[in-house]
């Protein structure tokens, strides 16, 4: 592959109406609590300028004084289960807010806007020109989108794919943002079609996290629930950004503090979460600025030195065991578990100064979140992307996992490993059937229930199918929701493979790049929002949604839709069934009428959504049962296997940095709120890389300084970004970070890990230099 080039400046590009002003990057080290008054100051500022500030209030009243009724579509965050008001978040509000925008993008805008000129739009200008109205087919001779009706969009899909030469050219993409009900369908259509193609945002993020849990306890999630942290002794909360990715934690780690559990924060970046935080619904502390501390210690490893640190835990444990008989739980040990002995000799046989040089830790350190980790009874593990977007992503997750089972933190109250995983409802997209590698016996249900025969190979996961699209063996690309031009890896390969194919259909409720980057043909599909009342035959429906704690419950939209010509993400796949499957047998539209329907199959197919209906509008819905939570494991040996896998080397090379990527904070995925990061001290500037002032002066780079980067592939080819500025950071040496999605450039389509297919976003190989131009 030849090197490629991505050039970006550090100005904001003028708003499409002219009136922004250029504005000067700012940088000053940021030491205020998280959340607190800066949130509500930001939160306001949102409010503002999407034309919310009354509705929006309303909003955030109902979300959470009510407590019921209505499920934030940002982060997957368990609600509190003692009925607490006001448990509320800045990114939640923002995110709510940002869809019941007054702005409206119709066919007046795109007769004015060409796709060339929106092209040169950045992501925050393309968003915030508000909700998206009707749907639009892309027509090339003018460059220009154009209204077309329901009818005539569902039968130019349709017709693309009833004559795909085989099922397998189409792929059917999902960001998380569906709700079961119509996760369901969405699967259901794609194997009926005859093809399992359905990759999704888990394949970037923790799909690492699921094939290492299954291949250990049997289960692909984690096995504790938010009871289980009010209780637990010591909490490790490994590559988490809190405050960002999953800002209701705060209260979670604050009342964890005040009742003296241990918390112990692993992560090269000391986080603002990992400090200390003013909750919203604390009212005294918000009217005295009284902070509350989130962390009792915090370790920088270097980056993907997790799972060196972790085994250099293991190690201290076996060690502390010949004294202490404590130490291990052995009647656990040898009664559930299995592998034990082989992965004590791994320990015992890894030395000190290899587990030191590839953490990037002191043995000082390691031994001191060890001795935390043996003093606590119950002990929690958290996870987050920093962990799992590596090659070595799955051998760390079960690197977790054994030091969980060697003191026994499995199947009790208080312990076990929670992985911080999915925004919106990803985890209950994987749980309802958007898999593209499903089990046997999850398809021979389907069969039976749905009368389909599904298929039984293996689909493409999202860097398997990009890469068939560019070679031209994927023709039909459907996304449901997100941003998937500028969330996956290697950008300009990308944008080419989405190019190349025949016809690209996205469901989106904004505009994004996406719908810029297109095929031959191209639809915009816009869908009601989880804030709007979602009527159909039947009456007002209700969808499901999982967190990432396997609870499931009920969202019903408060708000009329943003337009009368908005249809559902149940109706638009319904829609797409009937044009694609005309001989279908499955009852499409009765399913829409009444989405009721739509889970009594669910219970039938789904192990776990058994009497889904009633259960699931109980005060807090359900939770799905976990085996591996009542220490019944379903792997081949009937118990939870214990790994030995090698220790990776993750130290970069002389002269180059490892960088990972990371949002900012004003962020919420591919949506970008603004260009200022609170919590880092950054405003006005998203081109940027932090990095370690000794590795910046060793490179005669001062602060703010204009820098090229250049990556360099497994295969030898490089890529680049050009005139970022350098910020001075709390990182260790040797490390480096930077914003996606505007990073993934860097990423190459085949840097991925050949352990879980995850493209490596939070390891690349960078050279950084002054810059030329």
């Amino acid at each position: 592959m030849s090197s490629s080039k991505n050039q970006q400046t550090n100005s904001i590009p003028e708003a499409p109406d002219d009136s922004a002003k250029v504005k000067k990057p700012e940088f000053h080290p940021y030491h205020h609590p998280a959340a607190g008054w800066g949130a509500a100051k930001s939160v306001g500022r949102v409010l503002l300028e999407q034309g919310q500030l009354v509705d929006g209030s309303r909003a955030i009243f109902r979300m959470n004084h009510e407590n019921k009724g209505f499920d934030c579509p940002g982060c997957a965050w368990p609600d509190d289960t003692k009925g607490l008001r006001l448990d509320i978040c800045e990114n939640g509000i923002k995110h709510v807010t940002w869809e019941m925008t007054r702005k409206r993008v119709g066919a007046e805008f795109f007769a004015e806007h060409s796709v060339a000129e929106l092209s040169q739009w950045t992501e925050h200008e393309l968003e915030n020109q508000g909700r998206l109205t009707e749907p639009m087919l892309y027509d090339e001779a003018s460059d220009h989108y154009v209204p077309i009706s329901w009818a005539e969009a569902f039968e130019v899909i349709g017709r693309n794919l009833r004559e795909l030469e085989n099922p397998d050219q189409a792929a059917f993409y999902t960001s998380g943002r569906l709700g079961n009900e119509a996760t369901f369908l969405y699967q259901l259509l794609a194997r009926e079609l005859g093809t399992n193609n359905l990759p999704d945002c888990s394949n970037m993020c923790h799909e690492a996290s699921g094939r290492a849990l299954q291949a250990a306890l049997g289960t692909g999630k984690g096995t504790v629930d938010l009871e289980d942290w009010e209780v637990t002794d010591a909490l490790f909360v490994i590559g988490v950004n809190a405050a960002s990715n999953a800002p209701r934690m705060l209260t979670s780690l604050s009342e964890a503090y005040r009742r003296g559990a241990q918390i112990v924060h692993i992560n090269p970046l000391v986080e603002a979460a990992a400090t200390r935080t003013i909750v919203p619904h604390e009212m005294l502390d918000m009217a005295t600025f009284r902070s509350t501390k989130t962390s009792t210690l915090n370790f920088q490893p270097r980056i993907g030195g997790d799972m060196a640190l972790v085994r250099g835990m293991a190690k201290a444990i076996f060690e502390m065991a010949l004294s202490d008989e404590k130490a291990l739980d052995r009647e656990f040990i040898e009664r559930h578990t299995t592998g034990f002995e082989d992965y004590r000799k791994l320990c015992e046989s890894t030395d000190w100064a290899e587990l030191e040089h590839q953490s990037g830790l002191s043995r000082a350190d390691i031994l001191a979140a060890a001795q935390v980790y043996r003093d606590a009874d119950r002990s929690i593990i958290s996870w987050c992307l920093g962990v799992t977007q590596h090659e070595h992503g799955v051998d760390t997750v079960r690197e977790i996992t054994n030091l969980l089972l060697m003191r026994g933190n499995l199947g009790r109250e208080g312990a076990g490993p929670s992985p911080i995983r999915g925004h919106s409802n990803v985890q209950g997209n994987r749980t309802c059937g958007i898999n593209h590698r499903p089990r046997e016996d999850f398809l021979d249900r389907l069969d039976e229930v749905c009368g389909i025969k599904a298929p039984r190979h293996h689909g493409l996961d999202t860097v398997q199918c990009i890469e068939a699209m560019r070679r031209g063996e994927v023709k039909v690309f459907v996304g449901m929701g997100g941003n998937f031009a500028l969330a996956a890896p290697d950008t300009e390969y990308t944008f080419e493979a989405l190019r190349n194919c025949e016809l690209t259909v996205h469901v989106s409720t904004k505009l994004n790049r996406s719908h810029l980057v297109h095929g031959r043909t191209a639809l915009i599909l816009p869908c009601l929002g989880r804030t709007e009342k979602d009527q159909q035959a039947e009456g007002l429906q209700s969808t499901s949604v999982e967190d990432s704690m396997s609870m499931v419950h009920l969202s019903v939209g408060m708000k009329q839709p943003a337009s009368e010509h908005l249809l559902s993400e149940p109706a638009i796949i319904a829609g797409i069934a009937q044009h694609a499957l005309p001989q279908s047998e499955t009852p499409w539209q009765w399913y829409v009428d009444d989405y009721d329907r739509i889970r009594d199959t669910m219970s039938r197919a789904l192990v776990g959504f058994e009497d889904f209906n009633r259960r699931v509008r109980l005060p807090l819905g359900f939770r799905i049962k976990q085996p591996a939570r009542e220490l019944v494991f379903h792997t081949p040996s009937g118990k939870a296997e214990f790994s030995a896998s090698p220790l990776p080397d993750v130290v970069p090379a002389s002269g180059t940095l490892a960088l990972g990527t990371m949002r900012s904070h004003d962020q919420w995925n591919t949506t970008i709120y603004s260009d200022n990061d609170r919590y880092r001290g950054v405003k006005n500037l998203r081109t940027l890389i932090f990095m370690n002032a000794e590795d910046m002066a060793e490179r005669g780079i001062d602060k703010l300084q204009s820098v090229d980067i250049e990556s360099t592939a497994r295969d030898g080819s490089t890529r680049s970004l050009e005139g970022y500025l350098a910020v001075p950071y709390d990182i260790p040496r040797g490390c480096a970070a930077g914003y996606m999605p505007e990073m993934n450039a860097l990423c190459a389509i085949g840097d991925y890990s050949t352990q879980s297919d995850q493209p490596i976003m939070k390891h690349l190989k960078v050279r950084v230099t002054p810059a030329r131009h």
